[in-house]
């Protein structure tokens, strides 16, 4: 049976437990041992066949017991709240990874490695991403509170700015890493300072990274 064709252009911002960098972004195990993160993206253009998402916000949290890819994951989608019945199927449909080609894009990927999928949630949510200047702010009340800005330089104090390519990648094609911090309160406990943290433009499609 053929998927539903959708698409999504926007940008993104992760939080995650790692220490600045991530050694998941090179194949490297987590360094800490497991995984706890959140991702939170900004709609600009997108529909998921004939339902459109423009403007729309949601994000997921998530943790694993050890590495990712050992699976036993678990998983928690966040949908802005004033989007209707059709959008909210649809945006859950995608971060769960379903109607997406295997292995193409990272939620259909995590899909693969998670055990629980807890209710998703529809909540305001707050979310400012400025991708030149390598910050964001991020609010759900009562359940998540979480910003980055530029990794500083130790001695200096000033921006040290850093990016990373992957031509390949199945999440983005290019992002600037960033030092991150989350709070979060409820079934997902994400508590970061000084953290890896990432801010990439988006565009994903039924068929995985659009390049």
């Amino acid at each position: 049976m053929a998927f539903v064709e959708w698409s999504m252009r926007g940008v993104e911002f992760a939080n995650c437990n790692c220490q600045l960098g991530c050694p998941c972004q090179f194949n490297a195990l987590p360094d800490k041992g497991h995984c706890r993160a959140h991702t939170f993206v900004q709609i600009e253009q997108g529909c998921f066949g004939e339902v459109p998402l423009d403007g729309l916000r949601w994000g997921i949290m998530a943790f694993w017991p050890g590495p990712i890819h050992l699976g036993d994951g678990t998983f928690m989608t966040i949908i802005e709240e004033r989007a209707d019945s059709a959008q909210r199927a649809a945006i859950e449909a995608i971060s769960h990874g379903r109607e997406t080609d295997p292995g193409s894009l990272i939620w259909q990927v995590f899909s693969t490695t998670v055990s629980k999928f807890l209710p998703t949630l529809y909540k305001p949510i707050r979310l400012s991403i400025d991708p030149g200047k390598a910050t964001a702010q991020l609010q759900v009340p009562g359940l998540i509170d979480s910003s980055a800005g530029p990794i500083l330089n130790p001695m200096t104090g000033a921006p040290h700015r850093v990016a990373l390519t992957l031509p390949a990648g199945f999440e983005f094609t290019r992002a600037e890493f960033a030092s991150g911090q989350s709070k979060t309160s409820g079934a997902v406990e994400l508590n970061f300072d000084g953290t890896h943290s990432h801010i990439a433009p988006i565009h994903w499609s039924t068929h995985g990274v659009v390049r």
